[in-house]
């Protein structure tokens, strides 16, 4: 590892802001974990998404990062100030978060050398930029999200996983919690669970329509006679009612219960497979070796490119893909609409078709 870095006794990771972000972070906290293994780390992210990082072996705090005010950014100091954090690494690439660390006090600050806060940093990488014909542009090249992050762990000189995979963990208790509910939702032992995740925070363009989960989950208990387990989080309460409203399935609509991020994790465990859009439980899916099929419309696949063995990327190859606009520009929403019920079902076929040829073997 850098000099400056091996007598640090206590450092701060400034967590990115979106759910799945956070998710394909975890590598990195797992490689802080194992190159200062005696060090206090301690993590700092939204209050809304603690609950992600909730029983992992890779922090010893985790604090709330409101810095958007005064009065949270003098939080944050205080609290990092008591803990004493000489270093820290932000994932995030605002020049804002370099400024809430650098109120904090903390002198050595890493993160990639972007904006405005590329003058002041004590180090980071350079982003690659994008390549045309031979000639760079002033685009930053797409790399899936993973391997963007760990590129500051090896800017940092320190040692990577052999093998870097999305992690997530679980308690006891957590998992006795998760436990009643599925039995509250009379989900018992050797059911099949099918789950579906209709909503997506970044925008209604990532989202398949209301009408296609409802055609697709009476497809589902027609042949598979499944539990089917709606999973909805807060402020998707009225896809989750359009689903409902339009399907003659039998579904276990969650969206009453405010599952929260930590609680969603023992859901998404116990299904045989999850049918989502491309968002946050998606890599969920993917920390618990749970098959998932992901519902992709106006974003590059290439950002979410790693660990895919047991996902299918359904996306139409159409002219405005990818588009990365949170509403569709041109109001036909064309890459979501196009995926029928009848495509993702034939996905699922293939997974459990597979799943079964394995188990007989």
């Amino acid at each position: 590892m850098l000099a400056s870095l091996q007598s640090i006794d206590s450092l701060v990771v400034r967590c990115p802001n979106w759910v799945g972000d956070i998710v394909m972070a975890t590598p990195v906290f797992e490689c802080l974990r194992q190159n200062f293994p005696q060090a206090t780390i301690t993590a700092c992210v939204r209050p809304y998404a603690k609950g992600i990082l909730q029983d992992s072996p890779w922090f010893d705090h985790i604090i709330d990062c409101e810095d958007k005010n005064v009065a949270g950014m003098k939080k944050i100091r205080k609290e990092l100030k008591s803990l004493n954090a000489e270093a820290g690494l932000l994932l995030t690439n605002t020049s804002h978060s370099f400024l809430t660390f650098k109120l904090a006090g903390i002198s050595e600050i890493y993160g990639y050398k972007r904006n405005f806060r590329k003058h002041f940093l004590t180090g980071g990488p350079k982003p690659e930029m994008e390549v045309i014909n031979g000639r760079p542009t002033n685009k930053i090249r797409a790399l899936p999200m993973q391997d963007y992050y760990l590129q500051l762990c090896r800017y940092l000189e320190l040692e990577l996983p052999a093998s870097p995979r999305v992690k997530l963990y679980i308690s006891d208790r957590l998992a006795e919690k998760g436990e009643v509910r599925l039995n509250s939702y009379g989900i018992r032992p050797g059911d099949r669970v099918i789950g579906l995740n209709p909503g997506a925070s970044f925008g209604s363009s990532k989202c398949w329509p209301a009408e296609h989960f409802a055609k697709l989950a009476e497809l589902l208990q027609a042949k598979y006679r499944c539990k089917i387990l709606l999973l909805v989080g807060p402020g998707e309460e009225d896809i989750a009612d359009a689903i409902v409203a339009q399907s003659n399935a039998e579904l276990i609509n969650t969206a009453a219960d405010n599952i929260d991020l930590a609680e969603l994790k023992p859901l998404v465990k116990r299904c045989e497979i999850l049918i989502t859009n491309d968002t946050g439980p998606r890599h969920y899916a993917v920390a618990f070796d749970v098959p998932n099929i992901v519902l992709m419309g106006p974003t590059n696949p290439l950002y979410t490119a790693t660990n895919l063995e047991q996902t299918i990327v359904l996306q139409k190859d159409l002219p405005c893909v990818p588009c990365h606009k949170k509403v569709c520009p041109l109001g036909h929403h064309a890459c979501m609409t196009e995926i029928t019920a009848e495509m993702v079902l034939a996905k699922v076929d293939l997974v459990l078709n597979e799943r079964e040829s394995e188990g007989a073997a």
